[in-house]
């Protein structure tokens, strides 16, 4: 589960700082993540253009797989914004949107799940917070915890609503939090 393997290698990071050797595997969705995470910010533009043909054939994966990462990984939800033009000189275009404030992050997020959060998506959120700095891990854990479909044991579209409900009511207490 996703929010295993983010405590995870939070872990392997304080265990490099200590000094111990820790191997990390990761699946190819992952390292194209996170290469495409690090030229965005290594670019310092906030943007990348990638061909889809050429990062396939870098990572030695299909086209399909490099859809897959940027679908999943790379979403509003998580600070992400897509543009892609298909064929012979089709590119993708992603940005990373960064918000002015944590006032402006909270209630963009906030106009997002009015209708409505799925797992996915909730969970999308949590961790942009996270990275954002707006949360702590444990804070993140507990959110996590609060917003999962084995937690919120009804039937869609409720769970959804609930979920939604849940999590705006967090958001505006880290809102106005003294």
């Amino acid at each position: 589960m996703e929010k295993r393997k983010y405590n995870k290698v939070k872990d392997s990071q304080s265990q490099i700082e200590r000094g111990e050797v820790v191997i990390i595997m990761k699946n190819i969705s992952d390292l194209i993540e996170g290469y495409l995470k690090q030229v965005i910010e290594l670019g310092g533009k906030g943007h990348i253009e990638i061909k889809r043909s050429e990062l396939a054939d870098m990572f030695q994966c299909v086209p399909s797989q490099i859809n897959y990462v940027i679908n999943t990984r790379f979403t509003v939800e998580r600070g992400y914004l897509v543009e892609s033009k298909r064929g012979g000189g089709g590119y993708i275009r992603i940005f990373r949107v960064k918000p002015s404030s944590k006032v402006e992050l909270i209630e963009n997020i906030i106009k997002q799940i009015e209708k409505g959060a799925t797992q996915n998506m909730a969970e999308d959120i949590i961790y942009r917070l996270l990275d954002e700095g707006v949360i702590t891990d444990r804070e993140a854990t507990i959110m996590l915890a609060a917003i999962d479909r084995n937690t919120l044991k009804l039937q869609l579209p409720a769970r959804d609503e609930l979920r939604a409900a849940i999590l705006t009511s967090m958001l505006l207490t880290l809102k106005y939090e003294k």
